[in-house]
Order: C-alpha cells, then structure tokens, then sequence
C-alpha cells in the first residue's frame, strides 16, 4: 500500500512526501522581479509546514516580458544571488523548490500564438535554456514549464487559439512544436539529471479548444523526450463559470480533474501529479492506491493553511479549512491571500 508521506523522487531529486504546492501568484515581488520579505517569508512558512515540494509563482523570463505587479522574475543574472538565499532556507527544511517558467506577455502586450513572429518564438525558446540554466545556479532543484490555462503555450495547443499557417499549426505535434523546442532547450542546459516537469491542460472546456484526446498524444510525446513529470490541470480564461482553472466545489466535487490525470497515469510511463480541488486527506489517500497518481497538488488549502501537510502527519485528519470560496482569487487587491487570514 502506497502512502501519502512515501519518500520518492523526480529524476534524481528525493521528494520526503507526495504533496506539491502548486504554482500560485502571490504578487508579492517587487518592481524588477526581486524577492522581497514577505514572498521569502511566505515560502518559508510553506516549507515550516511540511509540503514535500514548492512550485514557485511564474517567473518572467526576459526583461520585457513581466505579465502582472509583483510578478517573480529571472530574466538576469543579477536574480541568481537572491534566489540562492530562498532555496538554501527551504532545504533547511526538507522541503524541494521548482520554479515555474513561462511566457506571457511581450512589452505590455498579451501574447497569443497569433502576434508572434517566427523570430519571437525562437527567443522565447532560447530564453526559457537561458532561465533554467539561471534556476540551476540559484539552487532550484528543477523547472517546471507552464502550458496550461490558456497562456501562450496553452494557447499554441489550442485549435480555439492557433489560427498560424505555418509549422506550429496544423497537428497536435505541430501545434506543440514550440513546447518540445523550448525543452530541448532547458534540457540542454541544465542536464539529463535535473528534473523538468510541465503544467498541462486535460481539456480547454471551450468550443474548438484542446481535446483530452490531444492532451493524452501530447503527454505521449512528453514521455519520449524525456519530460520527469507532467501536472494535469484545465481550463483557460474564457472556460464557462466552474470549467475554468480554480472552481468553487462541493464535497463531492473534490479531485475535478481526477478523471483525466487517472487515465493519463495509465498510459504513461512519467508520475502524473493532480491538482485542483485536493481537500480531504482520506479522499487523497484513495486515490493514490486506487489509481497510477504520484502526487497532490494543492493551492488554495495552503494559502489558507501554510500548515495543513504537518497537520495531517501529525495524525489530524480533517479535511483542509479552505473552503473554496475563490475570494483569494477574486480580491481587489493585489496580493492573492486567504480572507481568513488577514
């Protein structure tokens, strides 16, 4: 029987349990992308409370591809120095740090794949080796690559999204070119031991968007190159209310992507983290042995509750406080917290 504190690894990196903090915007950074106290402390508080790994906020990879206020950035060789200082405090705990790379915006401007040259994707591929070589230095124990939510790479996948003419159009191969280049790109920076893993849609949930049935032939070829692990997610922007990326659930909603990341875990030869509506420690703890599911991603439980991992090893398991009320996400402000935090 599989437990949920199992010692594993991705590639040659040991996980000390199967929960993954999943990627969450904090905007906490300040104007050029640097850490500040509060993103170090709230990182810390993440670590003190047991999370096995730590996937960062997205990162900005060029100078002039900052998306949103306090956005983490690691466009420069001058970030290398401050992000030693994070990962050297989360290891103290035992915990493992990723950080999430992707590419948003260019000048101000919303990326899709139809206002990128030919010439804008080759950067953007070679920015993606020059920031996970800058990751490598800085300590992080591995990349992962954002490709879901109907971001750029998203938004390549999506027959919705990607009316080009070119070749990154056409078949799912095609249309995921930009995504296979720009691994090949990491890999060949940092190395076959480093791990690097990716946040993929199952389905847009809209009209003429990604099909489950492309996501598993992309997760296929992720296999063959060599991706370490692959986070099965969902929906974009314009997904219709509770098809989108964080939807509010009842008890028996929990898992919604489940169905999806339990299939894919069955084809594939890669661990197959799920994320979204992960709330109740027994619910989880089913999953893992009933299914080929790795891992656990959780956001919003560990925004309300930086300690929930502890807690439930310590023996209480009640199911986690958030309530999956979205209004972290649906504050006017511009940090994302819990309101019963403040």
């Amino acid at each position: 029987m599989r437990t949920l504190f199992d010692k594993t690894s991705i590639n040659k990196v040991q996980l000390k349990n199967r929960f993954i903090r999943s990627a969450t915007t904090e905007h906490l950074a300040d104007e050029a992308g640097f850490l500040t106290d509060r993103i170090s402390n709230l990182y810390e508080d993440l670590a003190k409370g047991g999370v096995g790994l730590i996937i960062t906020s997205l990162a900005y990879i060029t100078e002039n591809s900052k998306a949103t206020n306090g956005q983490i950035g690691l466009y420069s060789d001058e970030l290398i120095q401050e992000y030693e200082k994070l990962t050297s405090t989360i290891h103290k705990y035992g915990s493992k740090i990723f950080v999430q790379l992707a590419f948003v915006t260019l000048n101000g401007e919303f990326l899709t794949p139809m206002n990128v040259t030919a010439d804008d994707i080759q950067s953007i591929v070679t920015a993606f080796g020059d920031a996970a070589a800058r990751a490598k230095k800085a300590g992080f124990d591995g990349i992962q690559i954002h490709a879901a939510h109907g971001f750029l790479f998203s938004q390549f996948l999506s027959p919705y999204f990607n009316k080009r003419i070119d070749e990154y159009n056409g078949s799912i191969d095609n249309r995921a070119r930009i995504i296979f280049d720009s691994y090949k790109a990491i890999r060949d920076k940092v190395g076959p031991d480093y791990p690097v893993i990716i946040k993929i849609n199952s389905e847009d949930f809209i009209n003429e968007g990604l099909s489950f049935d492309e996501c598993k032939q992309v997760c296929t070829k992720l296999e063959e190159i060599g991706m370490d692990a692959i986070e099965i997610s969902g929906g974009t922007l314009i997904s219709p209310p509770n098809l989108g990326t964080s939807r509010k659930i009842s008890k028996n909603e929990e898992a919604y992507f489940k169905k999806y990341a339990e299939e894919i875990a069955k084809d594939i030869n890669v661990p197959v983290i799920l994320v979204g509506g992960n709330r109740d420690f027994e619910s989880i703890s089913n999953i893992l042995n009933q299914t080929d599911i790795e891992y656990f991603s959780l956001a919003r439980p560990l925004l309300c509750e930086s300690n929930l991992i502890n807690r439930w090893k310590e023996g209480d398991f009640k199911p986690a406080k958030c309530l999956s009320c979205n209004k972290c996400l649906e504050s006017t402000e511009d940090v994302t917290r819990c309101v019963f935090n403040r």
